[in-house]
C-alpha cells in the first residue's frame, strides 16, 4: 500500500514499519488527548478496566469468527457506560465499579478463549504487535482516531467543564451525564483502537504517562493537553525506532519511552526547583 511517507530512511524504510508508524503516531495523538481528561477527572485507571472488558469482546470475536475489533468495541463501550452509570448513580464508588468490570471482563475473556483456538491472535491484542498491522488495521485505527478527535474538539468546552468541576457543571445546567457517558465511550474507542499497537495491558499507560509528564511542564489545561500529545507522539516514534533497531516488543518499548520521559521530566523539574530555592536563600 503506498503511503505519502514511503521514502523515509531506516528504520522506517520498509512498508510494514511505515504502517506501524502511521498507526502508532495516531495512537500517540488520541490516547493522551483522552487521557488528559481522565487524569483531570481522577479516573486514570479507567483505561485498564475498559481494556479488560474489551478483552472479553476479543474473546467472543475469536470464538464466533467475527472481527475482534468490532466485538471488542461493543463490549468496551457497554462496559464504559456501565462503569459511569454505576458511579453517577452512587451504586458503587469509582474504584468498586472499575473492579467489578475489570475482573468480570477478564474472567469472561478467559472463559471464551478457552472454548476456541485463537490464542495467538488474542495474544496480539493483549500485548500489541504494531509491526504486523495490516493496511486494513491502520485504516480502522485512523478512522476511530478521527472520530475521537473530532468529538473531543467539537465538545471540548463541555468536557473541560465537566472534568474540571462536575458540581458546578450540574448547577450550571450542563448535560453532565451525557458528557460523562460520552467521555467513557471515547475512552472505550481509544482503548480498542490502540490495542492492536500497544496492547490491552499497556494502553492505559499511554493514556496516563504522557499526561503525567505534561503536568510537570504545562501551565494550563490546554498546555498540558498539547504537551501530552507531543510526548505521546515522540514516545510512539522513538519506541518504534528502538523496537526495530534492537528487536524489542514495540508496544512495551513505546510505553517504556513514555515512562523514561516521565522520570527525566520529574528529575529535571526537581533540579530546577532546588536551584531556585538555593538562589532565594542566597539572596
Amino acid at each position: 500500500m503506498p503511503w505519502p511517507i514511503d521514502q523515509l530512511p531506516y528504520p522506517f524504510e520498509l512498508t510494514f514499519m511505515q504502517r506501524a508508524l502511521v498507526a502508532a503516531v495516531a495512537v500517540g495523538v488520541f490516547a493522551p488527548t483522552i487521557g488528559t481528561y481522565l487524569v483531570q477527572k481522577r479516573l486514570s485507571l479507567i483505561g485498564d478496566g475498559i481494556g479488560h472488558v474489551a478483552f472479553a469482546g476479543v474473546g467472543l470475536g475469536v470464538l464466533a469468527g467475527l472481527a475482534p475489533v468490532g466485538t471488542a468495541l461493543v463490549f468496551a463501550a457497554a462496559g464504559a457506560v456501565g462503569i459511569e452509570e454505576l458511579r453517577m448513580r452512587k451504586k458503587a464508588s469509582g474504584d468498586l465499579a472499575l473492579a467489578l468490570f475489570f475482573y468480570s471482563g477478564i474472567a469472561l475473556g478467559v472463559v471464551l478463549i478457552s472454548k476456541g483456538e485463537g490464542l495467538p491472535l488474542v495474544t496480539t491484542y493483549l500485548f500489541g504487535q504494531a509491526l504486523t498491522a495490516s493496511a486494513g488495521d491502520v485504516w480502522v485505527i485512523l478512522g476511530i482516531a478521527a472520530g475521537i478527535l473530532a468529538v473531543a474538539i467539537l465538545l471540548r468546552r463541555l468536557l473541560f467543564s465537566v472534568v474540571t468541576d462536575e458540581d458546578w457543571s450540574i448547577v450550571a445546567g450542563l448535560p453532565v451525564r451525557f458528557a460523562n457517558n460520552l467521555l467513557a465511550v471515547l475512552t472505550a474507542c481509544a482503548v480498542v483502537a490502540a490495542m492492536r499497537i500497544v496492547g490491552i495491558l499497556l494502553v492505559a499507560a499511554l493514556m496516563v504517562l504522557p499526561v503525567a509528564s505534561a503536568q510537570v511542564i504545562g501551565r494550563s489545561f490546554g498546555g498540558v493537553l498539547r504537551w501530552a500529545v507531543a510526548i505521546g507522539v515522540f514516545s510512539a516514534v522513538a519506541g518504534l525506532a528502538a523496537a526495530r533497531v534492537w528487536g524489542l516488543a514495540p508496544g512495551g518499548t513505546i510505553v517504556l519511552v513514555a515512562a523514561a520521559l516521565f522520570a527525566i521530566v520529574g528529575v529535571a523539574r526537581r533540579g530546577v526547583t532546588a536551584r531556585l530555592l538555593q538562589r532565594e536563600v542566597a539572596g
